[in-house]
């Protein structure tokens, strides 16, 4: 796990707002994981289709990515995640799952309990 020093350094580089701001407030409440998970660069950084979301046991499931649409989805969870794609975001609530930004969970619910990270 790296220090807030590096999650500090890796931080410095990132363009987008909204992911400086989520690092943030990961780094703020002690969550250093999931700071690091979404510190990465954009080439290493998690993609997840619905397929494999259908696999997943549990029921809130935090993903330090993007969610795509390929695959259908057939159980009803919470999912948090740092970016959707619009099919993916379609076919989600059409399935009547429950959809988190995660900057949006964080301002909420710091610590974020209850949610798996992915």
């Amino acid at each position: 796990m790296l220090s807030k020093t590096k999650v500090n350094q890796r931080m410095r580089k990132k363009t987008s707002p909204s992911l400086v701001k989520t690092i943030f407030l990961a780094k703020k409440n002690d969550n250093l994981e999931l700071a690091q998970k979404l510190g990465v660069s954009t080439s290493n950084r998690l993609i997840v289709n619905l397929t494999d979301l259908n696999e997943i046991k549990e029921d809130k499931i935090l993903i330090c990515g993007k969610v795509l649409g390929t695959g259908e989805i057939n159980k009803k969870i919470s999912i948090i995640s740092l970016a959707y794609s619009k099919q993916a975001i379609d076919k989600l609530k059409k399935a009547g799952c429950e959809v988190k930004t995660l900057l949006e969970e964080l301002e909420k619910n710091p610590k974020l309990t209850g949610y798996k990270i992915i």
